[in-house]
């Protein structure tokens, strides 16, 4: 015999309510976070913020001093492209439970995000961090510069 709809009704309530305090405290917790991340190089850190803005850029040990224009930038671009495909992936790994279909409520079967529609194709790809350096090669953008390290 299936349950009454009263009780449907209650228990697909009480599930929203749960979901809204879990969608509340997670969007606390997106709202500060943030992530740094090295240039291959590490010539430079650039910081991530909640909204995948560029909110700090360090530049280490005064590397910058040896490096051409184009590979300074380069460098920059690497590490604010990584923190921010980083702070894309969290916030994608933080919604994804907030998606998937009810395990208490069979009619209610979730809703598909389109992330590559949102932050683009690249929030998508295999991991730079796993990725990177594997085969020793190196990144892409420094092919850009030549073999001197400028264009």
């Amino acid at each position: 015999m299936t349950e009454p709809l009263e009780k449907r009704l209650e228990k697909a309530m009480a599930e929203l309510h749960s979901a809204q305090a879990a969608l509340e405290r997670t969007e606390r917790e997106l709202r500060s976070a943030s992530f740094a991340v090295l240039s291959s190089d590490r010539a430079v850190r650039a910081t991530a913020g909640p909204q995948g803005e560029l909110t700090g850029i360090e530049f280490l040990e005064e590397k910058y001093r040896d490096m051409s224009p184009q590979e300074l930038a380069a460098s920059v671009l690497e590490a604010a492209s990584a923190a921010r495909r980083k702070m894309n992936r969290h916030v994608m790994k933080a919604m994804a439970p907030f998606a998937e279909p009810s395990s208490e409520i069979p009619e209610l079967k979730g809703f598909e995000l389109d992330w590559e529609r949102i932050f683009g194709p690249e929030v998508l790809r295999e991991d730079d961090d796993d990725s990177a350096g594997r085969d020793g090669a190196a990144p892409a953008w420094r092919d850009a510069l030549g073999d001197d390290g400028e264009e």
